[in-house]
């Protein structure tokens, strides 16, 4: 009798117990050297504070983990040392896409460490190891609180070290964090510190601190204290130099140029201005060694964002790219050094002579980013030598909230090309402006509101953009509402705005229910809005109305599906076949119905796929499209992935048909941790061109590469006159490129 009521006793107080869980993790120094080798074997680690009872995020947030994981932590002058232990149920095995560094995706194996060293709760460091020793580092803004690009980002590149081992019944990392490479505020007694596991095993996610599964898994409103038994002081200096060489052999058969050999070499430094500033300084800057943009079929009438991949403007990328909203943002890095053609279409590179960013903490609230870089002359599509000036502010206020503000100029050094290197003050463009983001503690709700202003010689009286957003998110309730309003003046020239002259409102709301029994996690309805209409009148130019169901399953599984009603004002003559031919005539009005889908299946299994579909009216015909991606994973050594998009698109009599096609593939081999070959094939159909990438990378040291890329570009012939299926014709080539750089991380 005695033995079951203690059973019974102890079942009663299990949640009790697990609610008091420790709220916070000691850090002692170090009294002996760690040896980085995933071997729990210095008495260190015996001795330290352990990080234990994870919580399971996914696919529930209300019991403990099923495989258990324990973290500790210790230090010395250098290093942040991390030791974790992941406990499996059994015998197992592990996914991984590849053995390339910074892998992303919710069905690999990981541990991640992330330390919130202002204790902010707005930005953060994130670092991961996977079971075969991959790592992964990454930078948090926003509070992780956003379903944005710049909240997480993992361009960030930094030395670090790590060994991973897998044994029986669990798998083992042990990290070496340098001090100097992380920003914080010297003699502070604690940080912020999370920890998460995804097990793809148990397609489990876990986490140290209990976070809200309708939450995002790094948000920073969820974090426990790191208290320092000896509180820090200041890290020692942190330069970095960063040499590069490159060759560089190119022809232009469109142009029928002569083939074009040439060898140049630039410098980056990073310099570590105490604890909490960086200064990047960079002298022609190359950017060979960064993968092509992965094309898509254009069918909207506005212009397309594509991110920046460019690694010396992704470092705090959310101090300069995250004032206004999505699709209205007076700052894109990308319009520095790439430049359109407007004859052709086609971006062109602009070489940077040079240029430094300064950014980090002035103090615990304030944080400050400038960026500057001085461009060359571009003959070809006559522009002038330019520099590009942006200035950032983040002041925190309340716990999770701050004010923003930045002023961006662009101003041309000469009166027109070819002329001496002289101020043009009549060639300017500059822009200014004011946000405000507020986010409640536990992040239920989350909001902005901006006011931003341009300048240029054309001293237009409608040169603003204002708006804002309230996110309200709950257990079972998400809703968003966006209001915007654009001059027809505002023009930022470094920035991306799609539309102009508009005031919009767009609603959104969902339901969410989470079934205790079944193969799905979360599933719901869901209404959206959006109405577009002229910022003067009124009048509609663009709405439309969706009733929207989605599903989450426990093998990490998503379906989407969605009924539509659209309305479309045309301010400009249009061609729906995408093919540039007869277009529809401006003032024309279209109200259309159309059905959506996709599917993302679960990507625990060695073959995976993406599938999208689009069904019903489009402006005065009808459309048809089919796409997404197919992925078969070689474990360990990487993948093969096919993209593809069909559009069949049919318009009446005397309107042009068209059958647009683009396929590409992907084919990523990592023969180690330091040895990566990848290639793209891409077929388009409407712009008829087959590209070829191939770069094949070394990393012969940490963060020191030797790059090797081949680029190649066809003309592709129609098989039809509906501008459809087609092939490539490599007798006709376009453009091509072959690039062999070296670049070599110097810590001093």
């Amino acid at each position: 009798m005695k033995r079951p009521f203690i059973i019974l006793i102890s079942l009663l107080s299990f949640p009790y117990s697990f609610c008091a869980a420790q709220e916070a993790l000691n850090i002692k120094k170090a009294s002996g050297k760690i040896i980085i080798d995933a071997i729990m074997n210095e008495p260190d680690w015996e001795n330290a504070a352990v990080a234990e009872n994870f919580w399971q995020f996914f696919p529930s947030d209300s019991v403990p983990a099923q495989a258990d994981t324990e973290v500790r932590l210790v230090y010395d002058e250098d290093y942040l040392y991390v030791l974790a232990k992941m406990h499996n149920l059994g015998e197992r095995s592990y996914v991984t896409p590849s053995l390339r560094r910074d892998f992303r995706g919710e069905a690999n194996d990981v541990f991640s460490i992330v330390l919130d060293t202002y204790t902010d709760k707005n930005n953060a460091f994130l670092f991961g190891v996977n079971p075969f020793g991959v790592q992964r580092e990454g930078l948090i803004a926003n509070g992780g609180s956003l379903a944005s690009p710049s909240t997480f980002s993992m361009g960030w590149d930094n030395v670090w070290y790590s060994e991973a081992k897998i044994y029986d019944d669990f798998w083992m990392v042990e990290m070496a964090i340098p001090l100097k490479t992380l920003r914080y505020k010297p003699k502070s007694p604690a940080w912020n510190i999370n920890f998460y596991r995804f097990d793809s095993e148990y397609a489990e996610q876990s986490t140290w601190t209990r976070i809200p599964r309708n939450q995002f898994i790094i948000n920073l409103a969820f974090t426990k204290e790191l208290i320092w038994d000896e509180p820090l002081d200041q890290s020692k200096k942190n330069i970095s130099l960063i040499p590069y060489g490159i060759y560089r052999n190119s022809k232009d058969f469109e142009q029928d140029t002569p083939t074009n050999n040439d060898f140049d070499f630039g410098l980056d430094t990073k310099i570590g201005l105490g604890p909490a500033m960086t200064l990047d300084l960079t002298v022609n800057p190359d950017f060979s060694q960064v993968e092509v943009d992965q094309q898509v079929t254009n069918l909207d009438r506005f212009e397309i964002f594509f991110p920046e991949r460019r690694q010396f403007f992704l470092e705090n990328a959310d101090l300069f790219a995250n004032f206004g909203i999505d699709g209205t943002r007076p700052f894109f890095s990308r319009r520095i050094g790439v430049s359109v053609d407007a004859s052709t279409g086609q971006n062109l590179q602009n070489r940077i002579y040079g240029g430094f960013r300064l950014n980090g903490k002035l103090n615990q609230n304030l944080r400050i980013g400038l960026l500057d870089a001085q461009l060359e002359e571009n003959k070809t599509i006559q522009l002038p030598s330019t520099n590009y000036f942006v200035a950032a502010l983040q002041q925190r206020i309340l716990s999770r909230s701050y004010v923003g503000a930045f002023f961006i100029n662009k101003q041309a050094f000469t009166d027109s090309v070819g002329s001496d290197f002289t101020l043009s003050p009549s060639q300017y463009n500059r822009t200014l402006g004011l946000d405000i983001n507020l986010a409640s503690n536990d992040n239920t709700w989350n909001s902005k509101f901006f006011y931003h202003q341009s300048f240029d010689e054309n001293n237009s009286t409608s040169e603003f953009a204002t708006g804002g957003f309230i996110n309200y998110n709950s257990y079972r309730w998400e809703s968003n509402f966006t209001l915007q309003s654009i001059g027809s003046g505002y023009n930022p020239e470094v920035g991306f705005v799609r539309r102009r002259n508009i005031f919009q409102a767009n609603p959104e709301v969902w339901l969410n229910m989470y079934p205790k029994k079944g193969s799905i996690q979360r599933h719901g309805p869901g209404i959206s809005a959006d109405w577009v209409g002229n910022n003067r009148d009124f009048s509609d130019l663009d709405w439309n109305f969706g009733i929207n169901y989605r599903l989450n399953f426990k093998n990490t599984a998503i379906l989407n599906f969605s009924a539509l009603r659209q309305y479309t004002y045309l301010l400009n003559p249009f061609d729906p076949s995408g093919l540039n031919t007869l277009p529809l005539d401006s003032g024309s009005d279209y109200t259309i119905s159309y059905l959506k889908a996709d599917f993302r299946s679960d990507a625990r299994k060695k073959l995976s796929y993406n599938l999208s579909t689009r069904l019903g009216e489009y402006f005065n015909g009808n459309l048809y499209n089919i796409g997404g991606t197919i992925t078969y994973r070689y474990q360990p050594l990487g993948f093969a992935s096919l993209n593809f998009a069909y559009n069949r698109i049919r318009l009446p009599e005397g309107f042009n048909d068209s059958d647009l096609l683009l396929i590409g593939t992907r084919f990523d081999f990592t023969f180690t941790k330091n040895f990566f070959l990848t290639t793209f094939v891409q077929l388009n159909s409407q712009i008829e061109n087959l590209n070829i990438n191939t770069r094949l990378q070394w990393r012969f040291k940490p963060v020191s590469d030797i790059f090797l890329v081949y680029t190649d570009n066809y003309f592709a012939q129609s098989l039809s006159d509906r501008g459809g299926l087609l092939f490539p014709d490599i007798r006709v080539p376009r453009q091509r490129a072959i690039v062999l750089k070296l670049n070599y991380w110097l810590n001093l």
